[in-house]
């Protein structure tokens, strides 16, 4: 082997020898006779004989247990494998549109794992002086983001945000007497904004789209009326296409009494540009765990704070957090329920009801280490950062869209795009794009759009993955059905039965195995 610089690892021969954008590629898998990799146990496992002294009832017990047996060596190879059969944001763009599945720092991880960010939440208010005031400092600065006049940080996800907003607009009519049933909803809006007004007991209104993709100003006039609680709308939308009409739509729906909700997914397109409370929303949803930083997907972990304007504040959820106003000892009231001691000044945050809360949505104060993830990304990005964010975002949906060979009906976009599969079934392409080493886009939705590939790249990618996810689905788009039905072929999971596993899962390797 030469010493000589420039020998190992020379970019140039590198460059040579790089892959082909758009190439197939194998993911990794290990079989033995059509067997994945064994267990753990079913590696080298020991057999531990368990004492007869337990205090819980026979039949909860055994007497002995099955434990692996394995070097460290053999435990880390193990798992090394098994996650080289996953495909994750860190092995490439996960473009699904609207779910917003990008790139996260890992210096948020960092911080999050600090040991002082391991608090108990249900620690005095005065040892808590630290959560508190990042606590209250995130409210802040998510407030200012969208226009808010106050932010609450309890909901544990998009979905309960929009729970938690809805049912606070429930509250204010309610409080002034208002008896109204009805929220009005795009039919490209998401699927939870669907769900979330029903579960809150309104009927559903859907509000159908104009030529150009967004809200028809004429069949919202004849939507909303006396019964309209409220108009929840994204914006951009799901097309990615900014409501140029968005003051007159904020008229029409004040103008009948109702109050103008903003769904939070796609609020990555907007940073340092235009605030919804600018725009004459209400409150609002963040997804603070797709538009900052926290991975998501699978379930979890996210978080969703819910901002308001001034009028609807006293309906926030229980407990909220705040700074601790100077004030003199005689008056001995503070309406904290687990702050701090007195301070001689009155510094400090604390924890308090406010007046017409509709009550606690989560326990404490929220998903905490997501909320720390979030607080440091806007700190360390700053305005300046944050803006660039969503330049970034819009370029590079606009660059993507501009590459790909399948039909792109609407534009030009914000921060992700929905092409049309065609002839093609969206979901048999997307299955195919798996061949090619990229996560496919969303399918099938929104509606609006025949056999629809929502893509969203996110403003964290290069140019150069944005032409690989190109090519990627480019070289589908030229492929006949017989390819797409047979895929994905080179992947350590082959074509599943998408219906059975979502109506009949298998949650355990031993029910596989039955």
């Amino acid at each position: 082997m030469s010493d000589e610089p420039g020998e190992i690892g020379d970019v140039d021969d590198a460059a040579d020898h790089a892959p082909e954008a758009g190439t197939l590629y194998d993911q990794a898998r290990w079989t033995d006779d059509g067997e994945y990799e064994p267990l753990l146990a079913e590696k080298d496992s020991t057999e531990v004989e368990i004492g007869d002294d337990s205090p819980l009832p026979e039949d909860l017990t055994r007497d002995s247990l099955e434990l692996p047996g394995l070097a460290e060596p053999e435990l880390a190879r193990h798992y090394t494998r098994l996650s080289q059969m996953n495909y994750g944001v860190d092995s490439g763009p996960f473009p699904l549109g609207s779910c917003t599945m990008k790139y996260n720092p890992k210096f948020t991880e960092r911080v999050a794992a600090l040991p002082g960010a391991a608090v108990h939440p249900d620690r005095s208010g005065e040892s808590l002086q630290g959560t508190l005031e990042l606590q209250a400092k995130l409210q802040d600065y998510l407030a200012r983001i969208g226009g808010m006049d106050a932010v609450t940080l309890q909901p544990p996800a998009g979905a309960a945000g929009e729970f938690a907003g809805i049912r606070i607009a429930a509250a204010y009519h309610e409080a002034n007497g208002d008896d109204r049933s009805e929220v009005v909803i795009p039919d490209s809006a998401h699927g939870t904004n669907f769900a979330t007004a029903a579960m809150s007991g309104f009927d559903v209104v859907e509000l159908p789209s104009d030529d150009d993709g967004r809200v028809d100003i004429e069949a919202l006039e004849a939507a909303v009326g006396d019964d309209t609680a409220a108009l929840m709308l994204t914006n951009p939308n799901t097309l990615g296409l900014f409501e140029r009409d968005i003051e007159r739509i904020a008229d029409v729906v004040h103008d009948a009494g109702g109050l103008l909700y903003y769904d939070g997914a796609n609020l990555n397109a907007l940073l340092g540009r235009a605030r919804p409370g600018d725009m004459g929303f209400d409150v609002m949803h963040y997804n603070v765990h797709k538009t900052f930083a926290t991975p998501h997907g699978g379930g979890g972990p996210g978080a969703g704070p819910v901002g308001v304007v001034d009028e609807l504040a006293p309906f926030l959820p229980t407990p909220h957090v705040r700074e601790r106003a100077e004030r003199s000892s005689a008056d001995g009231s503070s309406g904290e329920q687990s702050g701090p001691r007195e301070q001689p000044d009155g510094s400090g945050y604390e924890r308090y009801e406010p007046e017409q809360t509709i009550g606690k949505v989560h326990g404490f104060s929220g998903n905490w280490l997501v909320l720390v993830r979030a607080y440091a990304y806007i700190a360390r990005l700053g305005d300046a950062g944050l803006a660039d964010a969503s330049a970034k975002a819009v370029l590079n949906a606009n660059y993507l869209a501009s590459q790909i060979d399948y039909e792109v009906p609407y534009g030009p976009f914000h921060h992700e795009f929905v092409a049309s599969a065609g002839e093609q079934d969206a979901a048999d392409a997307a299955k195919r794009m798996l061949d090619y080493g990229v996560h496919p886009p969303t399918t099938k939705w929104p509606e609006i759009v025949d056999e629809a590939l929502m893509t969203e790249p996110t403003e964290a990618e290069t140019r150069g993955s944005l032409d690989d996810l190109a090519a990627a689905f480019n070289a589908v788009a030229a492929e006949d059905d017989a390819a797409l039905e047979a895929a994905p072929e080179r992947t350590a999971a082959r074509r599943i039965d998408q219906v059975s596993a979502a109506r009949e899962p298998r949650l355990s390797w031993h029910a596989l195995d039955e």
